[in-house]
């Protein structure tokens, strides 16, 4: 008995002393913990601008090359997977190749048209729609044409990544699709045609979409002016777009931006076309959060007459309210867009400084 005794003390002992050096040693594990023991995650390079999926052998000798360079171009400038694109495209018509009614003209018998199959009323009310015109619909020019032909590859191909875009793609590309066609076995069928024309044999989402890639983007502003600002326009994350909007619904591109800079008691113009001569031009490299960056995009716009305009949040990133059919207003990427014009700093302008002399010292 007085042996069992011992005994049980002794491990009682060793358990005690056992707990006491994991509860010291535990954090020091936690941060040097290597990964196979880890929860299985990998880290994500939330600066990784790679976009375009690598072709798989599949797609390369199965979609036509001209259709394969609009899936691409049309996939990174929306912002969709190129390879869902893809999967669309092959999935309605083989890439334009099929023969059936509504393809190369007309319409089938449910009234889709053309290579991405469609509904003339979904496109714009005809197959031909001139987009200098107001419209409601995808009707798109993805040739520079003046015109969203639907039986267009160039054209149909820009309109299926809008509608994608709008209904959820990249982060819900399964919602996106079902919008597209409402079924989950064309879904279903989508995405496998998909995977087997990537290289990766994945349907990756861009890294920027990933929850640990919505760094403290406020925490890191240099003041407490673009704190502000940024604290605003991020809070503006998932509204829509809304041509002329300046909140508190729904916004455009410079509508947004005017509302977080008056958000912080500063007055700057409404529109790009105003916003692009009013702030300090900033050479590329030295913009920082707060600065504005403009793009040619858009009707009557050029390389000095810049017509878009997204936030800087962070290098490489902004906040942007695209366009009706891009989807709501979220943080991007401008690295990649190739039709930037520039930046500026609207608080160095020198009306802004006064501004904010006033706001340091309300006696001024």
């Amino acid at each position: 008995m007085n042996l069992s005794r011992t005994r049980l003390a002794l491990l009682l002992g060793l358990a005690g002393a056992l707990l006491l050096v994991a509860v010291i040693v535990s954090p020091m594990l936690l941060m040097s913990m290597p990964s196979f023991l880890s929860d299985g995650r990998t880290s994500i390079d939330c600066d990784d601008q790679k976009q375009v999926e690598e072709v798989s052998d599949t797609g390369a000798s199965d979609i036509p090359a001209d259709y394969l360079k609009y899936y691409k171009e049309y996939g990174k400038e929306i912002g969709v997977q190129w390879n869902i694109l893809a999967a669309v495209g092959k999935r309605e018509t083989d890439h334009g190749r099929s023969t059936l009614p509504g393809v190369q003209s007309g319409t089938n018998s449910a009234g889709a048209a053309g290579p991405m199959q469609f509904l003339i009323s979904t496109w714009g009310g005809k197959a031909r729609v001139p987009v200098n015109t107001p419209f409601t619909g995808y009707a798109s020019d993805g040739d520079g044409d003046g015109i969203g032909d639907v039986y267009n590859p160039a054209d149909a191909i820009l309109g299926a990544a809008r509608m994608l875009k709008r209904n959820g793609a990249p982060e819900n590309v399964r919602q996106a699709l079902f919008v597209y066609n409402r079924a989950w076995w064309y879904v279903d069928q989508v995405e496998e045609i998909a995977r087997k024309y990537a290289k990766s044999g994945d349907v990756k989402v861009p890294p920027q979409a990933e929850p640990e890639c919505d760094e403290p983007l406020i925490d890191a502003a240099p003041t407490t002016v673009v704190a502000k600002i940024l604290q605003y326009a991020l809070a503006q994350r998932g509204k829509p777009y809304l041509w002329g909007g300046t909140g508190p619904d729904a916004f455009d591109c410079s509508g947004v931006i005017y509302a977080a800079y008056r958000s912080a008691g500063l007055q700057i113009p409404r529109t790009t076309f105003g916003q692009w001569p009013f702030g300090a031009r900033v050479l590329e490299g030295q913009e920082q959060p707060g600065d504005l960056v403009f793009f040619n995009a858009g009707p009557g716009t050029s390389a000095n007459n810049p017509g878009h305009v997204g936030l800087v949040v962070s290098k490489g990133k902004m906040l942007e309210a695209r366009c009706t059919r891009c989807g709501p207003i979220k943080v991007t990427s401008y690295s990649a867009r190739t039709n930037r014009v520039g930046f500026t700093r609207p608080l160095q302008n020198p009306d802004v400084l006064e501004q904010l002399k006033k706001l340091q010292n309300p006696t001024l």
